[in-house]
């Protein structure tokens, strides 16, 4: 009964889970790192986006603040499956806002008031920079014969390119003809 009572109190860690994966501990440590930067920046473009989103102002309000809304969303759908897989192979993932801070790359901005053009070049390049972190990522993923993160990555980057590509069109000027 004693032995039981020491099992039951004992706090579990990732380093002591038996996950089901037959990838190395070296691997999962490195994929978890890359992932984990990943996640970091969803949240930090997660919450930018919506700090727009609340913060647009100008003729184009509507179109704007609904595209933002859209794109909030998308990125905060990423977050829960990137974090699942790395603790489906036994890694740590982020436990708070100070631990996201920690891992993101892209920058906050605090400004209390950014015009709408400014606003959407800056989620136009966090969104690449997004990019170019997944693409490393995956590398990390190919290089650990890790398909199922890579898989996820890859259809991560091609709605993160598509959200690029809408805000470049967005916050371009018009030609001549309108165009």
């Amino acid at each position: 009964m004693a032995t039981a009572l020491k099992m039951k109190s004992a706090k579990p860690s990732a380093r002591n889970l038996d996950t089901p994966t037959d990838l190395s501990q070296k691997a999962v440590t490195q994929i978890a790192e890359a992932i984990n930067g990943v996640l970091a920046d969803a949240f930090a473009l997660y919450l930018k986006t919506k700090n727009f989103h609340w913060h647009m102002s100008g003729p184009h309000f509507r179109d704007y603040h609904l595209m933002l809304d859209e794109h909030a969303d998308q990125i905060f759908a990423t977050t829960d499956p990137l974090a699942e897989r790395i603790r489906k192979l036994g890694g740590d993932t982020l436990r708070s806002i100070s631990d996201i801070s920690r891992h993101q790359s892209l920058k906050d901005n605090n400004a209390a008031f950014v015009s709408p053009d400014d606003m959407l070049r800056e989620l136009m390049n966090d969104n690449k920079a997004v990019v170019s972190a997944m693409r490393k990522a995956h590398k990390v993923c190919d290089d650990n014969d890790d398909v199922a993160t890579a898989s996820l990555l890859e259809n991560y980057i091609d709605d993160t390119e598509r959200r690029a590509w809408f805000l470049f069109e967005a916050s371009r000027a018009a030609d001549e003809s309108g165009h």
